[in-house]
């Protein structure tokens, strides 16, 4: 890393998890609107099952997470919007703290191919110092994770558009 990256915030590429990137055979709006509705996460989402936000700048973005162990096994993690860019990008991060030292930036991104096509990918950048270990330990359930979203998020958006 860096010196002049702050070890508790910085950025490096190479600890971050990134989903595949997968082209959708529905207009980029759908594909948003579908990430937009928080509420019915449950009924698509394998991964991240339940979250809730305003998606006000700096609202907090409450997310229930299936562990790929066992989908029973679920954990609370909060974070807060930092970029609303719609219908391109939403974005929420976790800073560092004495508590909870995994600092992180999350992005969703909808890409425009067209009038009925679009693509999606999500990122997670691990900040700073702690990087490594999340990384190290989680990186491949993450991406598990991610990937499987991104297919279910295809399906959703397809299943959507062919019923219009």
């Amino acid at each position: 890393m860096s010196e002049s990256l702050d070890p508790k915030s910085g950025y490096n590429p190479d600890y971050v998890a990134r989903s595949i990137r997968i082209e959708i055979d529905a207009p980029a709006q759908i594909v948003w609107d579908i990430i937009l509705d928080m509420p019915r996460y449950g009924e698509w989402n394998p991964f991240c099952v339940a979250c809730e936000s305003t998606l006000e700048m700096g609202a907090p973005v409450r997310m229930t997470m299936a562990m790929p162990w066992d989908p029973s096994d679920q954990a609370v993690i909060v974070e807060y919007m930092c970029e609303y860019d719609p219908p391109h990008r939403i974005a929420w991060h976790m800073d560092w703290s004495e508590e909870w030292p995994y600092a992180g930036r999350r992005d969703q991104v909808v890409e425009d191919l067209g009038p009925e096509r679009s693509a999606y990918y999500t990122t997670d950048a691990f900040l700073g110092d702690s990087a490594i270990h999340i990384m190290r330990f989680g990186h491949g359930w993450i991406k598990a994770g991610f990937d499987a979203t991104a297919r279910a998020l295809k399906a959703r958006a397809e299943s959507i558009w062919a019923a219009q």
